[in-house]
């Protein structure tokens, strides 16, 4: 039981990250119609950023500074390709990101080499312990840290005039657009969330238990992309069921790996994939996704 309870916790510490990367995806899709491959290398640059700054400018600086790098790269995609192509073909649009994913994690993989870079958190690798369950500090932050950013994005997307423009938009584009909704601006401000997100989330999967920041580190974002889906693409409260699903799935997985090596060693680094089309057999939308309905 200590040993459940304890994967337990760590998942949905892991979920939480997953969540913030997922409700990326989500805002993007729902803002700008774009299914957007760019976050495995944004999360990457996020986290190199912050490990190359650690060291002249102290943690903390450095932190805000990476999060508004990453920011601005993603604020410089939309800006300079997503918007010139409005309009285009859905499919276009998401080769288009994968294009620039590819461009920019092969610069992001040249300049990290063969390193692990050390990002010096505060709280180093100390661990918490409730009882007989143990977290590491640096989970049980993010856990902390997700759960405000999350509370902060649903307020508003809920109540301020960016949130209440985006749902317009993703509702009915043409409509919003006639009601004065100037929908670049909503996919511009959309993307350097997703950054934002995507940033906060790097910071901290790459402390511990984690070694630090690698070219492995851009995986995480393909594994939060299940989420995404599994919690439907469309829906922002998905994204954060998603998140937690496939964090406790993953962690459950690693946890019991031992029982499980028939099913050959690894297994948790595809188990967010299997969770995903295991849903979407039954669920096409995902679990909270929209269903569209054609008239035949």
């Amino acid at each position: 039981m200590t040993q459940f309870l304890s994967l337990l916790l760590n998942g949905i510490s892991l979920g939480a990250m997953y969540a913030l990367i997922a409700l990326g995806f989500v805002i993007i899709f729902k803002a700008s119609e774009v299914v957007s491959f760019t976050h495995g290398s944004l999360l990457l640059l996020g986290a190199y950023s912050i490990a190359r700054l650690s060291e002249p400018l102290g943690f903390l600086l450095a932190a805000v500074v990476g999060i508004a790098i990453t920011a601005l790269a993603a604020f410089v995609i939309e800006r300079v390709i997503i918007n010139r192509l409005r309009g285009a073909a859905v499919i276009s649009l998401a080769i288009v990101t994968i294009g620039v994913d590819i461009i920019l994690l092969t610069e992001l993989i040249r300049r990290i080499g063969s390193d692990i870079l050390n990002v010096p958190h505060p709280w180093a690798g100390g661990s918490v312990r409730v009882g007989d369950v143990g977290i590491s500090e640096n989970r049980l932050i993010a856990i902390a840290v997700a759960a405000v950013l999350i509370g902060l994005f649903f307020a508003a997307f809920k109540y301020s005039n960016w949130g209440i423009a985006m749902r317009a938009s993703a509702e009915d584009g043409e409509t919003a657009a006639l009601m004065g909704i100037k929908q670049g601006r909503v996919s511009a401000l959309a993307w350097v969330v997703a950054g934002v997100l995507a940033a906060v989330a790097a910071l901290f999967l790459v402390g511990s238990p984690t070694p630090g920041v690698s070219p492995s580190t851009y995986a995480v974002a393909l594994r939060a992309f299940p989420a995404a889906i599994l919690g439907g693409l469309d829906s922002t409260g998905g994204a954060l069921v998603g998140g937690l699903l496939i964090g406790i799935a993953e962690a459950m997985a690693a946890g019991y790996q031992d029982q499980l090596l028939f099913l050959g060693r690894g297994f948790s680094a595809v188990v967010p994939f299997i969770v995903m089309i295991a849903v979407l057999m039954f669920r096409p939308s995902g679990l909270f996704g929209t269903k569209e309905l054609t008239r035949v």
